[in-house]
Formats: structure tokens, C-alpha cells, sequence
């Protein structure tokens, strides 16, 4: 089994270490800063064995350099995007096994956040960066309501125990929207309330199940009769389909 610990950085985002409880390597995904992973490092007795990035997007990628000036280690991530730190471009299908840790990984393409977005599935636990989150998705950047939508459905066929690790604590915000979306969904009302009570005792919200995602996070429920139907009265006529039903709620949630 692979432990992971969160990283904070910045206002909200996570730094994820991948690790095991028989030694003392771990796999840092997406620090978009040096010191906090370094201090972490350092006073647990650490060694980084690889980075993995999801996404060019600076607050994933703006640490790399500072970890490779004090350690030599390999940096996994988009064949598709200009990250000039990377050493092992991945393309949908590649795997990623740390050996050190013991842990394989299949890589997944997941565009629309930004065009080359990758996802990390492996050992019951998917590393989804901005694209899939808990209780929402991300912006779309650069991406198109279709790539985000089959993105979304991409992570969505992994089994329901996989725990999904995102790269920002929004858990709160997004239940609200979700709230809004569906005000009678008694998953949601529950959810909000023990991620209420995780957040005053300042611990994460982040990961959740997929199972739990299907049940509460908008964006992975565009085939529901109840999203479907919220999407449309916010657009002022009905949705043809779940690709529109994405793109209606997604700007409603930029804007919320």
C-alpha cells in the first residue's frame, strides 16, 4: 500500500509525496514550490526519487527547479506541454513504476484544463491535478467543453474505491455550487457537512472516492436528470446533451 501526504503551498494548493511504511523514498507530484517540499523532505528524512507534474500551469511546475538543485532525480510528465524541466515525456498508455516505492502508474490524457493534462492512476489512488477535482473540475483554459467532457468520462470508468488526489483544497466552495446545482441531493448536504468539520480542524478535505465524486460532484453527473435539468433552466432553454450540460455549468461556476 502507498502512503500520501499532502504538501501545502501557495493559499490552497497540495504538493503531493508519494511514499511506502518500509522506507523512506517518496515521488513528489506537482510542487509548484521548492521550500515547503524541501523542508518536509529534510525534516522527516526524506529522499525524492522522481517528480511527477500533471500540467504546465506554474503553481505545479514552479518548484522543480529548486528540488534539482539539491537532488538528481527524475521529472515524469506531459509529452504535450513546454515544461523544459521534464526528462521522461508521457503520452496516454505510458506507465510510470517507481521502483523505489514499489508503485506502478498508468498514464491517462485528460485535456481541457490545459491541452496536455495528464493523470496518474496506480495503487487505488489517481493524481488528477486540476482536471478532476473534488466536487468540481477545472477551468477550461485552453481545452473545449468535448476534450473536458470525455476527460472527465475517462476518470470516471476507474473503480469507485479509487481515491482521487487533487492538487487544491476547493472542496467547500464546490459543494456550494453543488448545492446550488442540486439542492435536493441529501449526498451533497452530508458531504458539506463533514468537509465543514474537516476544515475547522485545519485538516484537508482532499482525497475522496470516486464513488463519492459520482455522487455529489456536478461535473461527473451531466447524465442526471437533475444536473441536466438546473443546466438548462440556467441557460433558458433545454440542453441537447451532456457535453452542453458541462459547458452551462461550468461557466455558471466561473461566475459563482
Amino acid at each position: 500500500m502507498i502512503e500520501v501526504r499532502p504538501v501545502k503551498a501557495f493559499r490552497d494548493n497540495y504538493i503531493w509525496l508519494i511514499g511506502n511504511s518500509e522506507n523512506n523514498r517518496v515521488a513528489v507530484v506537482d510542487p509548484g514550490e521548492a521550500v515547503p517540499v524541501l523542508e518536509r523532505l529534510y525534516e522527516q528524512g526524506l529522499q525524492p526519487i522522481a517528480i511527477l507534474v500533471t500540467h504546465h500551469h506554474q503553481d505545479h511546475v514552479g518548484g522543480i527547479a529548486g528540488l534539482l538543485e539539491n537532488y538528481t532525480v527524475p521529472v515524469y510528465g506531459p509529452a504535450n506541454e513546454d515544461i523544459p524541466a521534464i526528462t521522461k515525456p508521457l503520452h496516454e498508455g505510458d506507465a510510470v513504476y517507481l521502483e523505489g516505492i514499489g508503485v506502478r502508474f498508468s498514464v491517462l490524457e485528460v485535456p481541457g484544463h490545459t491541452l496536455g493534462a495528464l493523470a496518474y492512476n496506480g495503487a487505488g489512488a489517481a493524481f488528477t491535478g486540476d482536471t478532476l477535482f473534488t466536487a468540481g473540475c477545472g477551468r477550461l483554459f485552453e481545452g473545449t467543453p468535448e476534450q473536458l467532457h470525455d476527460s472527465l468520462e475517462k476518470i470516471k470508468k476507474l473503480p469507485n474505491s479509487t481515491m482521487i488526489y487533487c492538487a487544491h483544497e476547493y472542496t467547500l466552495s464546490n459543494l456550494a455550487f453543488a448545492k446550488i446545482v442540486e439542492p435536493d441531493n441529501p449526498a451533497i448536504t452530508y458531504r458539506l457537512g463533514v468537509c465543514d468539520r474537516l476544515r475547522k480542524e485545519d485538516r484537508p478535505t482532499v482525497p475522496a472516492t470516486l464513488g463519492e465524486e459520482k455522487l455529489t460532484n456536478p461535473f461527473l453527473r451531466t447524465d442526471q436528470h437533475s444536473v441536466r435539468a438546473a443546466a438548462s433552466r440556467h441557460a433558458g432553454y433545454a440542453l441537447e446533451n451532456a457535453v452542453e450540460v458541462l459547458a452551462t455549468i461550468r461557466k455558471w461556476k466561473d461566475s459563482f
